[in-house]
């Protein structure tokens, strides 16, 4: 049956299907090609990196790799597969949050962070930063039956690992860390303002899921900002920074 805009839901679901799909592809590639063009510049040097990070980073590429097979199987109406593989995206969400705070923590420890990020901002950070993504995924997994919630909070789950992405493409020695945060949070919110254009577009509306991923990518940012300068953050950072 058409709707008002003359386009069947049927139409609709395709395009949908479509655009969520592209928009994975092109987040996983973007992150995983932000890392290597980083490594290629001789940043990092490989055989120096501890046993975690690799581990961290491979438990990241899995997740990439989940989220686009998931869209993958969602527009092919491998709906079975699909809900299978979502425990395993449980698991993993779960893996990230865990290796991430113990990889920024240690990363303190050893002297190991960015430059550009002081060691409180650094804490901050990679803790309220985890437990931000943590929460939308956990709101995105009991909204699961939901598929329009489901897939736009995840969506903005993902978007959240850009900013690793993008601390290694912008030039955050030359920003620096608050301006060069707010620069990462403005090209986050501008993903997720394209797929509130294609709900404009296609539904005529904007879908609130994208509105509270939006807010909550904005408290994410705020609340680093603000923990990295409370007395506690502070000293436990100094408490963990080497001598």
């Amino acid at each position: 049956m058409a709707t008002t805009a003359g386009i069947s839901t049927r139409d609709r679901i395709i395009s949908d299907h479509k655009f969520y799909r592209r928009w994975a592809i092109g987040i996983a590639l973007f992150i995983i090609l932000a890392f290597i063009q980083f490594s290629a510049r001789g940043y990092v040097d490989i055989p120096a990196v501890p046993i975690w990070v690799h581990v961290h980073a491979l438990v990241f590429v899995g997740w990439l790799a989940l989220f686009v097979a998931q869209n993958l199987l969602a527009e092919r109406g491998a709906l079975a597969l699909h809900r299978r593989l979502g425990w395993a995206g449980a698991v993993l969400a779960t893996a990230m949050v865990g290796l991430g705070m113990f990889t920024g923590i240690r990363a303190i420890e050893m002297g190991r962070q960015p430059p550009f990020f002081t060691p409180p901002f650094f804490l901050a950070l990679t803790q309220f930063g985890m437990l931000v993504f943590a929460g939308i995924v956990v709101a995105a997994l009991a909204l699961r039956r939901r598929t329009d919630w489901h897939r736009r909070l995840m969506l903005c789950a993902t978007v959240l690992l850009l900013e690793p992405a993008f601390g290694r493409v912008l030039p955050m020695p030359l920003t620096g860390q608050e301006l060069g945060e707010a620069m990462i949070m403005v090209i986050q919110l501008a993903v997720i303002g394209f797929a509130a254009l294609h709900d404009r577009k296609l539904h005529g509306a904007l879908h609130p899921a994208l509105l509270w991923g939006a807010a909550t990518i904005v408290v994410g940012h705020a609340g680093v900002s603000l923990l990295a300068r409370t007395p506690a953050v502070i000293a436990l950072a100094d408490s963990l920074a080497p001598a």
